[in-house]
């Protein structure tokens, strides 16, 4: 069970972040309103893991998926907000896998080096939709986690366009917030993506 001061944090840090992605949308709005909005799709290869904590841990191979909206301010900068379902999450010493799964929500400012590379950096807000602990033991059940319902990190990545519509990008998020209070474990997840922009 999360204390009532853990809890109150998360509400101050999602309180936080919903009013700075508020004052960016509301700021740019008349720049976005001038400029070209490419739509898109991505999918790509999470190789998760968590830090923190004691035990030793192995990296969990899942998957990333869903769309986006860039927004181009000018020949250099844009802006992208993705909505992605996410499976991530860490084995512990060979005998539990556990795995979460996120609803995220990229917040992305993208700085073009040139026409193919960019570089981005941004936060991210991830809702938990589901979480597993499966022992290695086959004789012990799977059960639920004590996993945190929110999550914020910061995600650091670049990108490079194949074609006008063909896109692929690697990321990393680091985990800001704990996912569970004992141990005090955060997300680590390396990210490689392949995008189409309509």
């Amino acid at each position: 069970m999360k204390s009532t001061s853990e809890q109150i944090k998360t509400i101050l840090i999602k309180r936080k972040f919903l009013l700075l992605s508020v004052i960016t949308i509301l700021g740019l709005s008349n720049s976005i309103k001038a400029q070209n909005i490419d739509l898109g799709l991505k999918t790509g290869l999470n190789i998760s893991n968590f830090t923190g904590g004691d035990a030793d841990r192995n990296s969990l191979f899942g998957f990333h998926i869903g769309g986006f909206a860039e927004f181009k301010l000018n020949e250099t900068f844009s802006i992208q907000p993705e909505l992605l379902y996410s499976t991530q999450g860490s084995e512990a010493e060979n005998t539990v896998k556990v795995k979460v799964d996120y609803l995220t929500i990229p917040l992305m400012t993208k700085y073009y080096l040139s026409e193919k590379f960019s570089l981005e950096a941004g936060p991210q807000m991830s809702f938990l939709v589901n979480d597993k602990a499966k022992f290695n033991d086959s004789s012990i059940p799977d059960a639920e986690t004590d996993a945190s319902s929110f999550d914020f990190g910061l995600n650091l990545g670049l990108g490079y366009a194949i074609n006008s519509n063909l896109f692929a990008q690697t990321r990393y998020n680091y985990g800001i917030t704990t996912v569970t209070e004992n141990p005090d474990i955060k997300n680590s997840v390396f990210q490689i993506s392949l995008g189409y922009k309509f």
